[in-house]
């Protein structure tokens, strides 16, 4: 896999095994990263990312309901914007939670902060899924759809029953992948990782002084690192051991394109500039922080690219031959494709693509009846424009 990153740093970090954040100590040029995301304060952990661990609860849960045909537009909508107190869901600790997904989502200091027309744009795509997945889909169930009518269509070989509406799409794949890139990579790349945000307020001097977040046993700045981590990390049993199949979302598919020969190495690339970035908080190194922090942007903005261009080659595949597999393939490139607005160009304040040119694609994959009538020579034409943004080719990822 071709990539600018490790060399970038050797001058600048140096990287060794340790258990505990407790020897890292002074404002040491060179950083000791630890040997796996194990940090520690006087004997007990520093690294704290439960509400991401929640949310990611909640948008599993959220996502299988696009399945139950009894659920109304407000149960969904209740599990999107869940309030505290509210049984929106099956397990009693998310019901209690006073977090939820959708204000987390195109939220980010970045991107959004400051840009609410776009921010609230794409909260209304998400609420529009919901809507129509209910009043669309829902209805048509047992219907075995055709061109311009929603309904079911089982792969060949009796394989899965793939749920579309007129145009071909899935909107469960919509809103599963589009939160990929709405929810875990804006907030990882436009947020938590920001500058503005890890040193927001006196974030450096209390860091710089080890001065604690109330109550806590770490501070705001590596908390802030820490919950990055967690939006890719946080469901796994074990972050120190990632299995990569921990949840249905940016794990998941970090998870797929590690599996590609032509990208292995990309899932430990990640995580050793997580581990090395928050060595670089403890050791009040922040040259070093902010260059991990470009490698994670470049790198999961990579992710996205590449199953993008993944489904687009795969649903092109096929479209004569299995069409339910296609629209399947095609609404979760769908969800890939409109992910990239959220990705993050290496020291850059830009996505790879605006959202007015994913609106262009997507506008593109939707036109007349969709998945129903695009042509193999479209789906190229997307494929390597995305492609020719980023450091691999459509041979390189269609596999």
């Amino acid at each position: 896999m071709k990539k600018i990153i490790l060399s970038l740093f050797v001058v600048s970090a140096l990287f060794q095994s340790c258990s505990s954040d407790d020897d890292n100590t002074g404002g040491n040029e060179n950083v000791i990263a630890p040997a796996t995301y194990n940090f520690t304060r006087n004997g007990s952990t520093t690294v704290s990312y439960s509400g991401q661990t929640t949310r990611i609860a909640m948008a599993e849960e959220l996502v299988s309901g696009f399945k139950v045909t009894s659920n109304s537009e407000a149960v969904l909508d209740a599990m999107f914007a869940h309030e505290a107190g509210n049984s929106d869901f099956s397990d009693a600790d998310l019901n209690a939670s006073d977090k939820n997904v959708r204000s987390k989502s195109a939220a980010s200091t970045d991107y959004f902060a400051s840009n609410t027309t776009d921010a609230n744009a794409i909260k209304a795509d998400f609420d529009s899924w919901i809507k129509l997945q209910v009043d669309e889909v829902f209805p048509n169930w047992a219907n075995i759809a055709t061109a311009g009518n929603a309904g079911q269509l089982q792969e060949g070989g009796g394989g899965s029953t793939r749920y579309i509406n007129a145009k071909g799409l899935e909107y469960n794949q919509a809103f599963a992948k589009g939160l990929i890139g709405a929810l875990m990579t804006d907030q990882i790349l436009n947020n938590y990782l920001s500058v503005a945000v890890l040193d927001a307020g006196s974030n450096v001097e209390d860091n710089n002084n080890g001065v604690l977040a109330e109550g806590k046993v770490y501070t705001n700045m590596e908390h802030k690192w820490d919950e990055a981590f967690g939006y890719l990390y946080g469901a796994e049993a074990d972050p120190e051991l990632p299995t990569l199949s921990a949840d249905s979302f940016l794990n998941k598919y970090l998870g797929r394109v590690e599996g590609d020969a032509d990208f292995a190495g990309i899932a430990q690339d990640i995580y050793d500039a997580f581990k090395l970035g928050r060595a670089a908080i403890v050791a009040k190194n922040y040259d070093v922080r902010d260059e991990q922090a470009e490698i994670i942007r470049e790198l999961i903005s990579e992710v996205i690219g590449v199953r993008a261009v993944y489904y687009l080659q795969q649903g092109k595949g096929s479209l004569t031959t299995d069409p339910a597999a296609a629209f399947h393939d095609l609404s979760e490139g769908f969800g890939f494709v409109y992910s990239l607005q959220f990705t993050r160009k290496p020291n850059s304040n830009d996505p790879y693509f605006t959202k007015s040119e994913v609106d262009a694609f997507i506008t593109t994959l939707m036109t007349n009846n969709g998945f129903w009538d695009v042509a193999p020579e479209t789906l190229d034409v997307i494929a390597a424009a995305i492609a020719a943004q980023f450091d691999f080719t459509v041979d390189e990822a269609k596999e």
